[in-house]
Parts: C-alpha cells; sequence; structure tokens
C-alpha cells in the first residue's frame, strides 16, 4: 500500500522549477537572458544521400529532452527559421527514421551545413558558425583516434601489469592523450568565449594521477577520490547555455552515482562539495537540489541508508532562503516530511514507542528483550501484506532465539486487525494498533506496506525497507560487524 501521496505530488511540483514544462518554448526562452545577444535563426542544413521528408530540431534543458520547432523542406534541404532566436545550447535535427545531426546554437544563428549522410562527420562542411566548424573539427580528430585507442587498450589488456612492456604502454597511452588535449586546446584558443569551447571543457575529465602506494603500486583510493575532487574544474557553473547540452546531466550522474560511494556519509559530503561551487544559487544549484533529492527519496535507491541523503538535502536546501523556485506551502510539506523520516533513519536510537496490544494495554517496543526486534508495519488489506506476512510466519521459528516481531497494524479498524492476526497465526509476535495514530506519530517513517525494521542489541536501526527474504542476512551482517 502506498502512502503519503501528497508528498510524491510535492515533488512533481518542485522538481526542476519550470523545466517541468521544458516541452513549451515558454518554458525553455527564460534562463539567464541567454537570448539577449541573439539573432533571429535561419539554419539550413543540406543532406545528401538521406529521404529528407521532414525534420524536428530537439534541444536540451537540464535532464529532459524538448521539440524546439518543426524544419521546412526544400528538396534535400531542412530550414529552422523563426522570429525568435532560440536558446543557446546543444541541439539534434531528428529525421523521421530515427536519426540525428547535432549542432550548437549560438549568438550566431544564421549558418548553413552541408553534409553526405553516409559519413556525416567526415563530410560535414559548416558556413557561417564557429561554434559548428569547431565542433565537427573536434569530432573528426577525435574519430581518427579511436582506433589508436583501442589498439592500445588491446595490448595495455594482454600485457602483464608491472612488467616493463606495460608500463611502456602505459606512456604511450598518456602521451595520445596528451595528444588529444593539445589539439583541443589549440581548437579553444581560436574562440575561447564560445559555446563550443565551454561545452567541450566541461565534458572533459581530469588526469587520473599516478599516485602510489608505499610499495610502489598504484592506489587506486586516491586516485579516484583525487580525480572526484577535480571532476568539476573545467565546468563553468556560471555559463546558463550548459544547462541546454548533455554535459551537465551526465557529469551529475556520474559524479553522484558512480564516482562517490553510496553511503551516506560520502554522499553528503560529496555534493556539499559541488552544491558551494552553485554559490546556492542559480539554475544549476536548483537542478543539481531537485536531481539529487529525488534520487535518494525512498523507493527511488538501493542505497541502505538512501533516506538520510534525502532528509539532508531537504533540511539543508528547501529552505525558504534557497528554493527560491518553489512556493512556502511546497517548501513547508517536504520540512514536515523531513522531519518525520528523521526519527528513523538507519544508525540511530529506535524511537520507543507504547501502542496498545490485543489486550487493551501499551506494549513498549524496548520491554521486548531479545538482541533483535524486527518492527513489521502492515495493512491487514493491502495485498503485498497479505503475500509477505506469511512469509514472515514461516521463517520466525528459525530466528525466534535472537528476534522478536513487533507488528504493528497501520490505517485499519479494530475488527480487521484482530481477524487478520487470527487468520494469518501472528501470536507468537507483539501486535499492536492505535487508530488515532498518535502512538506512532513521528516514529517509525512508513512509504509503502509492508515496511520492516530491524533493530540491533544497543536498539539502534540496522537496517529498513527490508523484504522478509532479508531479514535472516540483515542479522547475520550486523552480527558480523
Amino acid at each position: 500500500m502506498r502512502l503519503l501521496t501528497l508528498a510524491a505530488a510535492f515533488f512533481c511540483l518542485l522538481s526542476c522549477g519550470d523545466s517541468a514544462t521544458a516541452s513549451t518554448n515558454s518554458a525553455v526562452n527564460d534562463v539567464d537572458g541567454n537570448l539577449a545577444n541573439a539573432e533571429s535563426p535561419d539554419i539550413r542544413i543540406t543532406i545528401k544521400n538521406a529521404d529528407v521528408d521532414g525534420a524536428l530540431l530537439v534541444g536540451q534543458f537540464m535532464d529532459q529532452q524538448y521539440r524546439a520547432d518543426s524544419a521546412q523542406v526544400d528538396g534535400q534541404t531542412i530550414t529552422f527559421q523563426r522570429d525568435e532566436p532560440y536558446p543557446q545550447g546543444h541541439y539534434y535535427a531528428y529525421l523521421p527514421n530515427g536519426s540525428g545531426i547535432q549542432f550548437l546554437i549560438s549568438e550566431d544563428q544564421t549558418f548553413t551545413m552541408d553534409v553526405d549522410f553516409r559519413d556525416v562527420v567526415g563530410t560535414m562542411k559548416v558556413e557561417g558558425s564557429v561554434d559548428n566548424e569547431l565542433l565537427y573539427e573536434a569530432l573528426a580528430f577525435e574519430g581518427n583516434l579511436q582506433p589508436r585507442f583501442q589498439d592500445l587498450n588491446n595490448r595495455r589488456n594482454a600485457a602483464t601489469p608491472g612488467t616493463p612492456a606495460y608500463e611502456a604502454l602505459a606512456d604511450e597511452r598518456r602521451a595520445l592523450v596528451n595528444e588529444r588535449q593539445t589539439y583541443l586546446e589549440g581548437l579553444f584558443a581560436k574562440a575561447p568565449r564560445s559555446l563550443f569551447t565551454a561545452f567541450k571543457r566541461a565534458g572533459q575529465n581530469p588526469e587520473l594521477k599516478d599516485l602510489k602506494l608505499p610499495d610502489g603500486s598504484p592506489d587506486e583510493q586516491s586516485q579516484v577520490a583525487d580525480f572526484r575532487y577535480h571532476f568539476w574544474d573545467d565546468v563553468n557553473l556560471d555559463d546558463p547555455r550548459l544547462l541546454r547540452t548533455p554535459v551537465i546531466k551526465n557529469k551529475l550522474k556520474r559524479y553522484i552515482k558512480e564516482l562517490t560511494p553510496q553511503n551516506a556519509d560520502s554522499l553528503i559530503a560529496g555534493i556539499d562539495r559541488l552544491m558551494a561551487r552553485t554559490g546556492y544559487d542559480g539554475k544549476d544549484f536548483e537542478y543539481f537540489a531537485n536531481w539529487i533529492t529525488l534520487q535518494y527519496q525512498p523507493g527511488e535507491s538501493t542505497v541502505m541508508d538512501a533516506e538520510a541523503v534525502h532528509v539532508y538535502m531537504i533540511k539543508n536546501y528547501f529552505t525558504p532562503e534557497r528554493a527560491v523556485w518553489s512556493d512556502s506551502m511546497n517548501i513547508y510539506g517536504l520540512q514536515q516530511r523531513a522531519e518525520t523520516m528523521a526519527y528513523s533513519l538507519i544508525g540511530q536510537k529506535a524511537p520507543d514507542i507504547t501502542v496498545p496490544g490485543l489486550d487493551g494495554q501499551g506494549k513498549r517496543l524496548y520491554d521486548l528483550k531479545k538482541p533483535y526486534i524486527a518492527v513489521f508495519m502492515f495493512n491487514p488489506e493491502c495485498d503485498h501484506c497479505i503475500e509477505q506476512t506469511p512469509k514472515l510466519t514461516s521463517l520466525y521459528p528459525q530466528l525466534r532465539n535472537e528476534l522478536d516481531i513487533y507488528a504493528i497494524a497501520l490505517d485499519t479498524e479494530d475488527d480487521k486487525w484482530r481477524n487478520f492476526v487470527k487468520a494469518y497465526r501472528l501470536q507468537d509476535f507483539t501486535n499492536v494498533f492505535d487508530p488515532t495514530n498518535r502512538s506512532i506519530y513521528k516514529t517509525f517513517y512508513v512509504d509503502n506496506t509492508p515496511e520492516l525494521y530491524l533493530i540491533g542489541p544497543d536498539r539502534k536501526i540496522v537496517a529498513k525497507n527490508l523484504k522478509v527474504s532479508q531479514l535472516a542476512e540483515a542479522i547475520a551482517l550486523d552480527k558480523a560487524k
């Protein structure tokens, strides 16, 4: 059973501010005034060796793609033309067959492209756009480098690490990386303030430093930490044009999901470092705050303590002073939700609750004496609860020497609760139900039922959002610490 649907509605309203409606021109033309010096567009693309029945101009805003315009078609030439300038960024001309031609739109929006569709990069000819001349120069150069990189990688994979041959190949690869960077720097110098340069620089990765452990072997942990620390060095977060390219979305996803260890402490440290780079203001800050918060909301992440990240994001970045894209009611709702969730995060003391039992007397959680306590929250009419409860009763005899089960019925009626306890033979559990919910208000956070928490011998929360099949393993992992 899904609970707290109102909170989900809040996030639909908050997600990326006005980018939630990025499919309309009105929503995509207002980013920090980046149209101030742009001209009315007249973009003509002549395509040889392809059926040209039409085309769409597709742009990107934050993590969403949107249809910006439709092309006029004259023979083999498609034209994007209108009075109002297009927002500056990275675009594709998508053809009916699903293929596309990428290009940049900056202040100069009158240019032509001529291409043979059998080899787009190799045959591209651009007139009137320095950005796209440089873009296709870079694409052609990098395309020529790829076979050399692949050959080097194949030879390194066949070599033995630590041998002279392996080190020689590593040196050869570093030389190739330097060749690539030197070439790109030459392109950047031709147009240092161009969209191409900002876009291409932002997409570069920092150098992977050759850090060693005392025994001379690679210090991979320090290498990754240094790589992560410098990952955003070449990204100008004051340049609104970059939000209309794939680079910000791709870097954010890699930084958070791949480069940062997936535990709450590491994530929070990495997030704070990134947020500080935004100055806690602007569209980048808004996008980062929304995207990260949504990634770690309940049910969206397999990270065990994801809710700690979610709560931290709301408490620190969805405040009236910082979340200026939202209204006070949305912020209040999110803060209330985070406050409720904060009572039951992994690693902190479990709430000590007392809830009426089958005899009408209060049953205190902390009166249970076995080393581990499972708090099982269910609704008698919930399909998943009906499915999971027999599994819990079948498992319990194997764990009863070290586990008590505190079973809390939610959002139901007294007779339905009692009938459920009897029908599913829960007599070995401590069964409780409070129709007023006062006993469990702001205690254990429940997003879906059934909800299963595990409390350890020190009465701290060991695990949450467990399936019944994971309960024994969670106990074993805690005992092994």
